[in-house]
């Protein structure tokens, strides 16, 4: 199985082209790769009833489509030394997205930026090992980018994933 990784943070996502519907079979496998991306071919052709040869080539493809944009570990934040987390909402300049996305793609403890409609722009998520390190990400990072006209900050006091896959 390939092991390719994900797009770079900033960088425009899709290949320019849209990938056909994904079938039973399809979603199965995305069912058993999200819950195990280590997954061997072999293991993975047994949990969705079909050959290797099968389950091997529609990994591929799924992979050659950008259904599957890569493979990663999943790490708990707070084992890992980042226990306080909060999303960042961010009013900035109009136009000034693909400047302001590119700055929080280079900051550090920033794990995910998206572009809102609404009330704010852009929400970004922060994991950080404790609040002063935080308040440092916010005040003189995030703050003091151009194009960033305000921030409002919520700290997160606990999550958790939902339990119904989209790929059952």
């Amino acid at each position: 199985m390939s092991q390719e990784t994900g797009t770079t943070p900033g960088a425009a996502a899709g290949t320019g082209r849209s990938a056909g519907p994904l079938d039973e079979v399809d979603r199965r496998i995305l069912h058993e790769l999200v819950r195990d991306g280590r997954l061997s071919t072999r293991t993975l052709a047994e949990r969705v009833h079909v050959s290797r040869t099968n389950a091997y080539a529609r990994v591929e493809r799924l992979l050659r489509d950008g259904v599957i944009a890569g493979f990663r570990a999943l790490v708990a934040p707070e084992p890992a030394g980042l226990g306080t987390s909060a999303y960042i909402a961010l009013t900035i300049e109009q136009n000034t997205w693909r400047e302001v996305s590119a700055e929080l793609a280079q900051v550090r403890y920033i794990e995910h930026v998206a572009l809102l409609s609404g009330e704010h722009d852009v929400l970004a998520l922060v994991r950080a090992p404790d609040n002063a390190t935080l308040r440092d990400v916010v005040l003189d990072r995030v703050q003091s980018i151009a194009g960033v006209l305000s921030t409002r900050t919520w700290l997160v006091f606990e999550e958790y994933d939902g339990t119904q896959s989209p790929w059952q």
